[in-house]
């Protein structure tokens, strides 16, 4: 089978990751995956802000799980990296550019053996005057809404099998 087809089948969410940090060069080869995702009119609108310092990490979870209503959560799940996608609010296709992002992101985790989940809230968190506090800290100028949080690591447990694909999933009108 086609090694793109046979990891875009075998990609599953991941719920539980190890504590160790993934390396650089994993790290880089997921960026720049993420960097060739297609957008509308080839604009590349999203950005990506990767965050390793587990003080932020730390920060970007108590953030989400704030969101989410239970503040003792750990929407990430364990994971050492939180790769933050955003993309230009003036963009009429940022939420389109930025998913398409995402799926890069996660796909290209698979492929280098990394674990991956898109954890959501991302708007919620950067539309915050704490989120809007830390993109100034982290330099990204611009306003920007967040799409996604891809979270990054290794995969403590075993992934599970791929659910059957429903009925119906396909129509073809030739």
């Amino acid at each position: 089978m086609n090694e793109v087809l046979k990891v875009l089948k075998e990609r599953r969410s991941c719920r539980s990751y190890r504590p160790e940090q993934i390396t650089d060069e994993e790290l880089n080869a997921v960026l720049e995956a993420g960097t060739y995702a297609p957008t509308a009119r080839g604009q590349q609108s999203p950005i990506i802000v990767a965050v390793q310092n587990p003080a932020v990490v730390e920060q970007l979870r108590k953030m989400n799980a704030a969101v989410l209503g239970t503040p003792e959560a750990d929407p990430f799940y364990g994971a050492p990296t939180v790769l933050v996608v955003l993309a230009a609010r003036d963009n009429t296709n940022r939420v389109y550019d930025g998913s398409c992002v995402m799926s890069n992101l996660m796909n290209a985790a698979k492929a280098v053996g990394l674990a991956s989940c898109w954890v959501h809230r991302a708007k919620e968190v950067f539309d915050s005057e704490e989120g809007k506090a830390l993109l100034r800290q982290w330099g990204v100028e611009g306003d920007y809404e967040g799409i996604g949080h891809c979270i990054l690591g290794y995969r403590a447990d075993t992934a599970p099998a791929p659910a059957p694909r429903k009925e119906h999933y396909i129509y073809r009108v030739r």
